[in-house]
């Protein structure tokens, strides 16, 4: 492949945000050339090198806008997975007693190379998975922050001194690194979730592999050029890259093999379900961040435009596609028509269009699998007596673009408020009451957010405790940030991500007892 190039120009943009806008232009061989300081790489990172698949194979990287490829990675299988095990295996042997400074410093410096690259890494974002460079940009703002928060963490992890029962002997309980750390990240937010899993497990002395999603690994390996720019050494930090179809084979070993002490998966329920059941062999430690089904209540004290507003950024944001979007918005029947015709109102301003354009406020969906299955939705609720408020339909944009959507006249027999949508598709269901709201909101399997709108104090604190989420929005429609525990209950996944509980996901405590003491 010619070597990669990176082309950016500035567009100013609402909230004082620059719009960076990758060009492209394609080479002789479809490849894209792209102008940055070398943050686009075209193979893997393992044990601190730059490498091909042992079989010369790749798999190509598309701009879900335009349907142009625009990088080729390799297409690694479970033998080279196995080396980067055994890289990470030796690198632990070392990195795993650094002294906390020594990591906080690295992670740190990582952080500042992230800020100092945010709008070439926002850029590739946009360029791999299509989402509105303002919101790249903010998510790279937010990848970079568990970063920092990591690097603080990791001088804050402490033991404890027992009080003992017996004179002649001392407790102690001291923590340490689990060993090698597995991930495998989504494509949603790849920046974001990798250093969110990342930042914690290296700032607790830990090793790591992740395999980032097959459509989005441009980002993944961009931030090895800044982790290995920032001092992280060889073996501590590896990307491996393979295609959907080698991804079973790869997950298998990262699941399996008896070297990884830990394993953390972001991405369906269905899938987290085989990994875990993959991890049993060993009894691994694991992390889950599975999929969601997240209510958003709406009750009659509610203050209408706060809601909507709330609404539309849970709902919409990444055109969709986030795992604590807005699934199922349960709205009061006195409020039900004024709300529907605020929202409406703010749906039909949303700009469909590329990434890259200054305006864009929705991009496209990752593939034509993800428009299939809003469609089936969004035609299974109409079969079913739903009526389309506005769009409904696929996008005259592209084959990736769905239009943005209301549908009213929802109800619990529909599929779309069984599964959880994926695109830009807001389904209304009217409740009278407040336990049928509960009831409703409370009868998924899967427990992620949830999110309601109150102006009256009791309900609020009724309403949050009985809510079977892990994260709660109160009048709020956007509620991550890096110092905040993620994750959800039910089968919703296990663990939390984030925050001061973040890193103790990958730590151990040991016990230890100190005999022939002297009173």
């Amino acid at each position: 492949m010619k070597p990669l190039v990176f082309r950016c120009f500035y567009r100013s943009v609402a909230l004082s945000l620059v719009n960076r806008r990758l060009a492209v232009k394609l080479g002789s061989r479809g490849s894209v050339r792209f102008f940055s300081n070398n943050l686009v790489r075209d193979k893997a990172y393992i044990g601190g090198k730059w490498l091909s698949a042992e079989s010369g194979a790749t798999f190509q990287i598309k701009n879900p806008s335009t349907g142009e490829t625009i990088a080729s990675v390799p297409d690694m299988t479970a033998a080279e997975t196995s080396a980067a095990i055994q890289k990470a295996y030796e690198a632990f042997q070392t990195w795993q007693y650094t002294t906390p400074k020594e990591r906080s410093n690295a992670l740190r410096r990582w952080y500042n190379l992230m800020i100092e690259h945010k709008e070439d890494l926002a850029g590739l974002i946009t360029a791999e998975m299509g989402k509105p460079v303002g919101d790249a940009q903010g998510e790279i703002m937010y990848s970079a922050g568990f970063l920092e928060w990591y690097s603080e963490e990791a001088r804050r992890v402490y033991g404890d001194i027992i009080p003992s029962s017996v004179p002649s002997k001392q407790y102690l309980a001291m923590k340490q690194p689990v060993g090698v750390t597995a991930m495998i990240t989504p494509w949603n937010f790849p920046s974001g979730m990798l250093t969110r899993k990342a930042g914690a497990a290296i700032a607790a002395g830990c090793t790591v592999i992740c395999k980032p999603a097959e459509d989005t690994p441009l980002s993944a390996l961009a931030l090895c050029v800044l982790a290995e720019e920032a001092g992280i050494p060889p073996g501590v930090f590896n990307i491996i890259t393979s295609s959907r179809e080698n991804t079973p084979e790869v997950g298998r070993l990262l699941t399996e093999d008896p070297r990884i002490a830990k394993f953390s998966f972001t991405g369906s329920t269905a899938t987290g379900k085989l990994l875990l059941q993959q991890c049993a062999s060993t009894v691994k430690r694991v992390s889950m961040e599975l999929g969601g089904n997240a209510p958003f209540i709406v009750f009659n004290s509610a203050n209408v435009e706060a809601a909507v507003t709330g609404a539309m950024a849970s709902k919409f944001r990444c055109s969709g596609q986030t795992c604590v979007c807005a699934n199922r918005i349960l709205v009061q029947e006195d409020i039900h028509d004024a709300f529907v015709e605020a929202l409406k109102k703010q749906v039909v301003g949303l700009k469909v269009g590329d990434g890259f354009a200054a305006d864009t406020t929705q991009g496209p969906l990752i593939n034509v699998s993800a428009v299939d299955k809003v469609s089936r939705l969004v035609e299974d609720a109409t079969s079913k007596g739903a009526k389309v408020v506005v769009g409904g339909k696929r996008h005259e944009r592209g084959e990736n673009f769905y239009e943005p959507t209301i549908m009213t006249g929802v109800n619990e027999s529909m599929q779309i408020t069984q599964e959880e949508i994926f695109g830009p598709v807001a389904s209304v269901i009217k409740f009278r009451t407040e336990e049928e709201a509960l009831r409703i909101a409370n009868s998924s399997r899967v427990g992620l957010a949830g999110y309601f709108y109150s102006d009256d104090v009791a309900q609020i604190f009724r309403v949050a405790r009985k809510l079977e989420v892990g994260m709660v929005g109160v009048n709020e429609g956007v509620t991550s940030s890096v110092e905040i525990p993620f994750g959800g209950v039910k089968e919703s996944g296990l663990g939390r991500e984030g925050s001061k509980y973040g890193i103790d996901e990958y730590l151990e405590v040991k016990y230890i007892c100190i005999g022939g003491m002297k009173p």
